[in-house]
């Protein structure tokens, strides 16, 4: 994590300088994105996708990124995934985006994500397909975020969700081309295969 503490203002840059990419992320996330209830974003950096989508409590180990992300208007505590500080039943739902492939134990988190969700609550994780075009390219170019991380294909995240109790699973993607040249945003498309980003979530039983 001391990555993205110590490079927090060149993380945040790359939204701006990558817009329309993120742009499209933030599609795909919108298509299975609760229009109510109470959500919380695990791993927030920033704030650049709670923000927007109107997720107003975040979690993150960075005490650079939560100053900013304190600023975009987000309740934000200073933590990490394997111990939310949240109360049982607390959510009605929780986001991963691209954070799961950068923390120390995938299965704990979504453990407790499933502890602090409420019943029928919806878990929404957003990755970088291994299994794509980009999550090979990022695999093989090992920039300064991507070095340490561990990717997951679609089915690997599907099942550590179906073993906890998880269901009711749908799948959006986006980004058909290298984030520097998307010159407009790209519609989400149902599934996956296609897209270098993709939006799984689950509803808890």
């Amino acid at each position: 994590m001391n990555i993205f503490n110590h490079n927090y203002k060149k993380y945040d840059l790359w939204y701006e300088r990558n817009k329309f990419a993120y742009l499209s992320e933030l599609e795909a996330v919108k298509k299975v994105l609760p229009k109510r209830g109470e959500g919380l974003e695990i791993g927030v950096g920033t704030g650049r996708f709670a923000a927007p989508l109107g997720i107003t409590a975040g979690v993150d180990p960075s005490k650079n990124m939560i100053k900013i992300a304190k600023k975009r208007g987000i309740d934000v505590r200073l933590g990490y995934g394997e111990r939310l500080p949240f109360k049982n039943n607390t959510f009605d739902y929780i986001t991963i985006i691209i954070t799961i492939c950068f923390v120390k134990d995938p299965r704990k988190v979504l453990e407790e994500a499933r502890r602090v969700l409420k019943k029928n609550g919806k878990i929404i994780v957003g990755i970088i397909d291994k299994d794509g075009f980009l999550g090979k390219f990022y695999q093989k170019k090992k920039s300064i975020f991507y070095k340490k991380a561990i990717f997951f294909n679609i089915r690997e995240i599907t099942d550590l969700l179906k073993g906890m109790s998880f269901s009711n699973f749908s799948y959006y993607q986006t980004l058909y081309k290298f984030p520097a040249e998307i010159k407009s945003v790209q519609k989400p498309r149902k599934g996956f295969g296609q897209g270098g980003f993709v939006v799984i979530s689950g509803e808890k039983k």
